[in-house]
């Protein structure tokens, strides 16, 4: 048999041709390479199987069907540690950290604080009270300043103002930036600018340069303007940082921060029933679907957790919820903290409708759908046992704390 390498036409000719049903196959596999950061990028798409129905699947226990390789072990991925031993300047961030948390839109913040702090400069965030927040790291923070105390405890806007006042005389950075929102940002930041009197620049969403675009007109107009010191950013206003590590070095205020004399006293948090907030405004959804049985234990799982209802289409149109309480890009977007989604298998108007929200959690029979593949947590069995069982915890759980404050 000859040895000559033969060429074949008709291979060539589907290799290149993009609607050919078998234009894949001929393609060369690349599972693996390096990025342009040193990071050794996966290919996502050559992750799987053709099932026996021509549907793409993945098999999640790490042993790849269809002659691929079992994996034996996850592969950690050890990000570039970015260092800056001596600072020429700050950006100081003021994240929201809702719930004791970084949220997306303050990792967009902290996003957009890097570019501007380039190699040179460091990323200082500045964090009031007790946090539950582990990725600083991951997140682009390179020096963490923590003012605690009771003074900060619950709304206290002023006292707020009166400690960032004391972090701008000791470190004097470039740019302050806080989140444009509802959460506290948006209020300290102008709370903050008029103590400074400077103009912060406000619902910005990119900056180019010296110059910040910022959404006016009621978000119907761009509004572009020089670069000022304190900018209120909105969400998205750039991309998370992902490549990196940074040091997460704790400092602290040189001079002891004075306690300022409050003119707001906050009185608590005031109970408001979870079915009379607006879906699109709700933080914690507990959102039901075609796959609950008993929509009574639905209702009390909900009404323990202290979660706003929502319901997938199927649900809506069979009667069990109000068209005003209907998930989706058909019904309503979501942009939840929290969003428990109870038998939705996840068509794709559903998850289109949920992809605002920070953490997704599923529970359902079914491990291939859609909805287990998008969520961060996944719990698989029957609604109901695991409903009852929800609403056992969540009881021993208040029991328990009424009998540590007795």
């Amino acid at each position: 048999m000859s040895d000559i390498i033969r060429r074949d036409p008709r291979a060539e000719w589907i290799a290149r041709n993009r609607l050919h049903p078998l234009h894949a196959a001929m393609q060369p596999e690349q599972h693996s390479w390096m990025g342009p950061n040193g990071i050794l990028r996966k290919n996502v798409h050559g992750i799987g199987f053709i099932g026996p129905n021509g549907i793409k699947r993945i098999d999640r226990s790490g042993a790849q069907q269809g002659g691929a390789t079992k994996r034996t072990a996850a592969v950690q991925v050890q990000l570039p540690l970015h260092q800056v031993p001596a600072p020429a300047f700050y950006i100081n961030v003021v994240p929201d950290m809702v719930g004791g948390r970084l949220s997306s839109h303050d990792r967009d913040l902290l996003g957009l604080a890097r570019q501007l702090a380039g190699s040179d400069g460091a990323v200082l965030a500045v964090v009031f009270g007790e946090h539950k927040e582990s990725a600083f790291d991951t997140a682009g923070v390179d020096r963490l300043l923590v003012l605690d105390g009771h003074a900060f405890d619950g709304y206290s806007p002023e006292q707020r103002v009166h400690g960032l006042r004391a972090v701008d005389n000791q470190f004097s950075p470039r740019h302050w930036l806080l989140p444009d929102s509802r959460s506290g940002g948006g209020e300290l930041g102008r709370r903050f600018a008029a103590s400074l009197k400077e103009r912060p620049a406000t619902r910005v969403w990119q900056i180019k340069g010296n110059e910040c675009i910022g959404r006016a007109g009621a978000g119907q107009e761009d509004l572009a303007r020089a670069l000022p010191r304190l900018i209120l950013a909105a969400v998205e206003c750039a991309d998370p940082v992902s490549d990196t590590r940074h040091e997460v070095l704790p400092v602290e205020l040189s001079t002891a921060l004075a306690r300022s004399l409050p003119r707001i006293e906050d009185l608590g948090a005031v109970a408001v029933d979870p079915g009379a907030i607006p879906m699109a405004e709700a933080e914690f959804i507990f959102s039901g679907g075609n796959g609950v049985k008993d929509w009574e234990l639905f209702h009390q799982t909900a009404a323990a957790l202290g979660a706003t209802e929502g319901a997938s289409r199927v649900a809506v149109d069979d009667g069990f919820m109000a068209r005003d309480r209907q998930v989706g890009a058909s019904g309503i977007w979501v942009t939840a903290r929290v969003y428990v989604a109870v038998g939705i298998s996840g068509a794709i108007q559903h998850l289109q409708g949920i992809g605002a929200c920070d953490k997704v959690v599923a529970i359902n029979l079914d491990p291939g759908c859609d909805m287990i593949k998008r969520a961060d947590l996944s719990v698989i069995g029957d609604s109901g046992e695991i409903l009852r069982a929800l609403i056992a915890a969540v009881q021993a759980h208040r029991n328990g704390a009424k009998r540590d404050a007795a």
